[in-house]
C-alpha cells in the first residue's frame, strides 16, 4: 500500500510540475511574415516589421531588439513561418530566444525556432540578402502595431 501511495505522489507531483509547460487545448496557430533590415559598421541599427495572420484577421507587427553582433555591412531577411500556442494575438508580443540550435544560415537560406515567455513558438524560414557578419535573432522583440 505504501508503494502505491508513493507512486501516486510522484506521478501527481510530476503532472503538476509539467502542467504549465503543456500548451492549452484552446491554443491555436497563426502564420507570420517578417522583414528585418540591419546596417552598420561596428555599431548597427536593426529593425523590421511583420504581419501576423490569426483566426482570419491580420495584425501588423513591429520588430526590434535584434542583436547584430559585430556589425559590418548591410543585410535584410524576409522570413515566413508559423506561430504556435497562441490564445490571442497579444500572445505574439514579447522578447524571443532561440530554441535548440537557433539560427541556421546555409546558402542565404535562414531557419530559426524561437520562443517567448508566454509559450509562443515561432518556426521561421526564409532568405537573407546582403552581407552581414552576424544576424542573431535571439533577443528579438515583437509588438503589435496600432
Amino acid at each position: 500500500m505504501k508503494d502505491i501511495t508513493r507512486r501516486g505522489l510522484i506521478l501527481g507531483g510530476a503532472a503538476l510540475a509539467t502542467g504549465p509547460f503543456m500548451p492549452s487545448a484552446d491554443a491555436a496557430t497563426g502564420s507570420i511574415a517578417i522583414r528585418i533590415v540591419s546596417a552598420g559598421f561596428i555599431f548597427g541599427a536593426t529593425g523590421g516589421s511583420g504581419l501576423l495572420t490569426f483566426r482570419g484577421r491580420q495584425y501588423p507587427l513591429s520588430i526590434g531588439g535584434i542583436s547584430a553582433g559585430a556589425t559590418i555591412g548591410a543585410s535584410g531577411a524576409d522570413l515566413v513561418g508559423t506561430a504556435y500556442h497562441l490564445l490571442s494575438p497579444a500572445d505574439i508580443e514579447g522578447i524571443y530566444s532561440a530554441i535548440g540550435a537557433g539560427l541556421a544560415v546555409a546558402g542565404g537560406r535562414t531557419a530559426a525556432r524561437l520562443s517567448n515567455a508566454r509559450g509562443v513558438v515561432l518556426s521561421l524560414r526564409g532568405r537573407q540578402v546582403g552581407f552581414m557578419f552576424s544576424l542573431d535573432l535571439s533577443g528579438m522583440s515583437i509588438s503589435l502595431r496600432g
